[in-house]
């Protein structure tokens, strides 16, 4: 469909896309200080903005809004269609309460009554 679009139509619905994108996601990488917005996540990546590709590099926070969620250590990006997508080398989720150091009892109750 795209190799019978005029340029200027093609580039208008890219940029239309790009701004639509650019409201309805809250997904960002923090690197540092920088922030950069992520246009589109899946399992084994994710696709920015095509200005970030040389600035980021190694391990990144992915926050979604102002909620950590991920740490990732990312690899080389490929620019296709003014998108930058880099792949995860790994991807852990950010646990918000620290990992307990003994098993927890499953039959323990979850409170407990006092005498009234």
């Amino acid at each position: 469909m795209n190799d019978i679009l005029q340029d200027a139509i093609r580039k208008g619905l890219q940029e239309a896309r790009r701004v639509s994108l650019d409201r309805g996601e809250r997904l960002c990488v923090h690197d540092g200080d920088d922030v950069y917005r992520i246009l589109r996540f899946w399992q084994d990546g994710m696709a920015l903005d095509a200005g970030a590709c040389d600035k980021l590099r190694g391990r990144v926070d992915i926050y979604d809004g102002a909620r950590h969620l991920y740490q990732a250590l990312i690899l080389g990006a490929d620019v296709t269609d003014g998108e930058c997508h880099f792949r995860f080398k790994w991807l852990h989720p950010v646990r918000q309460t620290a990992p307990l150091d003994f098993e927890s009892d499953v039959r323990a109750p979850a409170g407990l009554l006092t005498r009234a």
